[in-house]
């Protein structure tokens, strides 16, 4: 296992040694920040502070497991980058992209590992014999966390070999592909028309409630790519987005 990160030291100094124990607000409390949630119209969250104490305010509005994230989110900004006013809004929140020097991506990681610590995650995850929808689900809900940072955190643990692909209107938006997918799987940069997320997108199809086969060559690109099939099932995290979990066959691991 990999040494405790930031987060993750923070939790072991509390005494945190279950998901159900991970209380945000106890936890902004014990650093210093007081926690306050009100409707936002510009925002999902900000951080006012001095050198020991700061208030966050969190969008009361939002759904439950993104007001978690924000908070943990503002934790991070808390935690790293003290003194500095900051005001997220949704498209900063849970973008997991960027430069691993942009605040915001390290606030983001640091809410992933505090809400889905390693120590804690990694062996529920290597208990799993598949990655699906609902499996990831009932992972999500014992961290009580959404879906889309359970997904990313559980597909960076490198067990099953998937790539999880973020597609919205305007285009294919990101992409994270699992160690344990073999680096000749490179992942398309559009959403081709014969995938099923492609219907959900653009079409209003329903959520699959089981995995579904498609040609490898609607989400990859390798020559003999149309020789393979994978497996892909997707969900809607916001509308006008999809999210989708594509997992490729033995032969395609690494």
């Amino acid at each position: 296992m990999s040494a405790p990160n930031q987060a993750e030291r923070l939790l072991n100094d509390l005494g945190i040694r279950a998901p159900g124990e991970i209380d945000l607000e106890a936890i902004a409390f014990s650093q210093g920040a007081l926690v306050k949630f009100r409707p936002m119209d510009r925002c999902e969250a900000t951080i006012v502070g001095n050198a020991r104490h700061a208030i966050i305010a969190v969008n009361s509005e939002s759904i439950h497991t993104r007001r978690r994230f924000s908070l943990a989110h503002e934790i991070g900004h808390w935690h790293l980058h003290r003194n500095r006013l900051l005001l997220c809004t949704d498209k900063q929140i849970g973008r997991f992209t960027g430069s691993a020097l942009d605040p915001e991506r390290q606030a983001d990681d640091f809410a992933s590992d505090l809400i889905l610590p390693g120590y804690l995650f990694d062996p529920l995850v290597r208990r799993m014999r598949s990655l699906t929808i609902q499996t990831l689900d009932e992972l999500a809900g014992t961290f009580d966390a959404s879906r889309t940072a359970t997904l990313l955190k559980a597909v960076r643990a490198n067990r099953f070999p998937v790539a999880m692909v973020r597609d919205g209107l305007d285009g294919r938006r990101w992409f994270w592909k699992s160690g344990a997918v073999s680096p000749r799987w490179r992942v398309r940069d559009d959403l081709d028309p014969d995938s099923f997320a492609f219907g959900m997108l653009y079409k209003g199809d329903a959520e699959s409630t089981h995995p579904r086969m498609v040609g490898a060559d609607a989400w990859f690109e390798f020559p003999g790519c149309q020789d393979h099939d994978v497996r892909e099932q997707s969900f809607r995290p916001s509308s006008g987005e999809v999210i989708t979990v594509v997992t490729v066959p033995e032969r395609g691991r690494a």
